[in-house]
């Protein structure tokens, strides 16, 4: 048993490791900053759909004293 090569070895697998979990998480970030843009994009697209569908509601404010 070489214990050089083999420390060698666990060494390079602790790196692999911690590499594909920084990566995992930067992937989780993306998809939570994606998530949260479509979400903002889909209350935009239903707040320009209510208007559409009712142009005149909302437009003017009835104040009488």
């Amino acid at each position: 048993m070489d214990i050089p090569s083999l420390s060698i070895a666990l060494s390079q697998s602790k790196l692999y490791q911690e590499v594909g979990v920084s990566v995992m998480e930067m992937a989780m970030d993306s998809i939570k900053m994606q998530g949260t843009d479509l979400t903002k994009m889909m209350e935009a697209t239903t707040k320009i759909m209510q208007q559409s569908v009712n142009p005149h509601i909302g437009g003017n404010i009835d104040i009488s004293v």
